[in-house]
């Protein structure tokens, strides 16, 4: 009888790594005018300053927002008065969506970080043109399914990355990776804390890294932070 030929032993998964910046750029893009003419009453839009509070956390959630222009930024505050930032948004983004599905307060805080122009969707108005226009319930279902793909990707960014790709990661995300060989402004100028809220570590350890990025030639400090995208190298290598 011939020897029995060994199994072949499957090599060891590797842990689970966040999606690619590249990959999450390929994500359907949201016809926001569109839907927003779809809306006729019940909305109205408002230019915000630099660190206007949209609401607060614990306000009735009675509204959609959108962002037409600027940035925004949601915050959440724990029992003991540590707060946290779970979202930082661009244009063309939603938030405030939780009133949809019946949460009577908001659960966290949104806050402008530029000047900003915010579409406010009443809860009704958004609920009839979800239930009489097919197109714009599928378009929106569109966007909230490729926000729950980020939040996802956020999570094991967390569980497995190091604070450093963590970092290098945010601020691709930031600089709205994806345009080949063009350094985008994130923003004039950036707060470390909150980099540091973000991703879960301390400001000194935001700085060390930020340091050694600019050293490495990963970003530039020019009026703004600008982002190379050399930068991936620090996400795509061990």
């Amino acid at each position: 009888m011939g020897e029995k030929k060994s199994a072949r032993q499957k090599p060891p998964r590797k842990p689970a790594k966040a999606k690619s910046v590249q990959e999450a750029a390929k994500a359907p893009r949201f016809d926001g005018r569109t839907f927003l003419m779809s809306v006729g009453s019940g909305r109205s839009s408002a230019a915000l300053k630099v660190k206007e509070v949209v609401f607060r956390q614990g306000d009735a959630a009675d509204a959609v927002y959108y962002i037409e222009a600027g940035k925004i930024q949601i915050t959440v505050v724990s029992e003991q008065g540590k707060e946290g930032v779970i979202a930082m948004l661009a244009p063309g983004e939603f938030f405030g969506e939780g009133c949809i599905a019946g949460q009577p307060f908001r659960m966290a805080s949104a806050t402008t970080t530029a000047k900003s122009t915010i579409v406010r969707i009443e809860k009704a108005a958004m609920i009839r043109v979800l239930h009489e226009q097919p197109a714009m319930s599928e378009m929106f279902m569109t966007f909230l399914l490729s926000r729950n793909i980020q939040i996802e990707a956020d999570l094991v960014d967390q569980l497995f990355n190091s604070s450093e790709r963590r970092l290098a990661r945010l601020l691709l995300l930031l600089a709205n990776f994806g345009k080949e060989g063009k350094l985008e402004s994130i923003i004039p100028t950036i707060n470390q804390d909150i980099l540091a809220a973000k991703i879960g570590t301390t400001r000194s350890r935001i700085n060390f890294f930020m340091n050694k990025f600019r050293k490495l030639g990963f970003i530039e400090y020019n009026g703004g932070l600008k982002v190379h995208t050399s930068l991936l190298n620090v996400i795509v290598h061990d």
